[in-house]
């Protein structure tokens, strides 16, 4: 979506929350705390200020919240469920442009609890989060001072800096990065799902989240050209799709404008939820940048020395390599919806030298599900490579069909193609492409081959 439409569409969001009359603050039910939201005529009368508390899930109590504070840790009477001994998961939601409740934070809170055994908590700053940019940017450090101070509070109950796992979307990932400033880097893990952009990209390292904040740091980036940074802040950057448009999001129905105008920017903590709920891996292969990426000029993990790194839990997102890297940036193709994983199929084509340009489409066929790709071939070049992002695994495919697909402006009727090979990315170097040879493609008259193979066994 183009970043000029976002600005406005955003903006004409803001005035109409601003004509917004009454409202309250959300009264506790059934003694379950829920996070707050603001309106506009509350911040412009009580400048509310920011209010930061705390929300405390656990296995023990997975769907009713309890606002948490160092005297509830220290109660006898009423314990609070917060176990020292376990690691602590932090989630930090960002700006509110409408002021309205964060509602999916909850909902990463128990995903995070049905992987982990932990202690949960949720920052509620919703009222110093809220409408006006600029003055929420200025909020951030104050944030995350308060919230430093808890984190000392529950190192004097046992707790250690290196437990501490900061979870922050958009601006939310700059206030853990600040916060890792302030304990120099022990924490001991950040995630920054599509870290805040605007007032950020040329920030100095100390000012928004960096590598040096934690022990490992992560990133997710899914809206880079407008809410979203563009720049690496973690050991692994993961640039889904290239780490701007989303697949889904520009022909998405939604329910509200504000849906549509942050769904590329949403988009980090739905893949990252997903994987959190281990319904498939979600693999990034290191690259030097998109494109290269798309031409298949990156087809291993070896700079890590094992596995490729993966989004989620897994400790240090898979890497066992020794220093950690940094800003490392890491691209991955992703579906439109749940659970949004894809295979990485590199389709590599060698042709005879052509005449005249010519197009051809491959189609891969599993069953019912049919997907092509198009590529143009030009009189200067006979070796084409690209990535494709394929529903199922290599081994599963039924047949392939090269179809010369030419008309008024590609003049090449007949197409002999030397080689069209399949590999799955990332490549281990252990199994050998399925190839085949010496094809024969006139316009008109596709060209098709069947296999019989099965996962695993060529």
């Amino acid at each position: 979506m183009p970043g000029e439409l976002k600005h406005t569409l955003l903006w004409l969001l803001t005035i109409c929350v601003t004509s917004v009359a009454v409202g309250v603050e959300e009264e506790l039910r059934d003694e379950c705390a829920e996070l707050n939201s603001t309106t506009w005529l509350q911040y412009r009368r009580h400048r509310t200020g920011l209010r930061v508390r705390y929300l405390l899930l656990t296995r023990r109590n997975p769907d009713c919240a309890q606002v948490f504070t160092e005297e509830s840790l220290a109660d006898t009477r009423e314990p609070s469920g917060f176990n020292v001994f376990l690691p602590t998961k932090v989630i930090i939601h960002g700006y509110r442009a409408t002021g309205s409740r964060p509602s999916w934070v909850k909902e990463l809170a128990q995903a995070l609890l049905g992987a982990q055994d932990a202690n949960v908590l949720m920052v509620d700053w919703v009222y110093g989060a809220s409408f006006a940019y600029n003055l929420v940017v200025q909020n951030y450090k104050e944030v995350s001072l308060q919230i430093s101070v808890l984190i000392n509070q529950l190192q004097k109950h046992g707790c250690r800096p290196e437990s501490f796992h900061f979870i922050g979307i958009s601006l939310g990932a700059h206030v853990a990065g600040f916060i890792g400033t302030l304990f120099e880097g022990k924490i001991g893990r950040i995630t920054g799902l599509d870290p805040a952009g605007p007032m950020f990209k040329g920030a100095d390292t100390s000012d928004r989240l960096d590598p040096s904040d934690a022990q490992f740091v992560d990133a997710i980036h899914t809206d880079s050209d407008y809410f979203g940074i563009s720049i690496p802040v973690g050991h692994v950057d993961f640039f889904l799709n290239g780490g701007k448009d989303q697949t889904g999001c520009a022909r998405s129905r939604f329910a509200s404008v504000y849906g549509y105008v942050i769904c590329d920017h949403m988009r980090a903590l739905h893949v990252y939820m997903s994987a959190v709920n281990g319904s498939c891996p979600l693999t990034g292969i290191p690259c030097s940048g998109y494109e290269a990426f798309l031409r298949g000029d990156c087809v291993t993990c070896g700079v890590f020395k094992g596995s490729c790194p993966t989004v989620g839990l897994s400790e240090n997102s898979g890497i066992t390599v020794s220093p950690l890297p940094k800003e490392q940036k890491l691209f991955l193709l992703t579906s439109s919806s749940p659970p949004f994983c894809t295979h990485h199929i590199l389709l590599e084509l060698e042709v005879s030298p052509l005449g005249r340009s010519a197009e051809l489409e491959v189609k891969l066929t599993t069953g019912t599900l049919e997907e092509e790709q198009r590529l143009r071939l030009r009189t200067d070049a006979t070796a084409y490579r690209t990535v494709w992002a394929y529903p199922v695994a290599l081994c599963e495919i039924g047949s392939i069909q090269v179809r010369n697909t030419g008309a008024r402006f590609y003049r090449q009727g007949d197409v002999h193609v030397k080689s069209v090979c399949l590999s799955e990315l990332p490549s281990p170097g252990r199994e050998e492409p399925l190839c085949v040879n010496n094809v024969h493609v006139r316009r008109g008259a596709p060209w098709s081959h069947d296999y019989v193979q099965v996962c695993g066994v060529f």
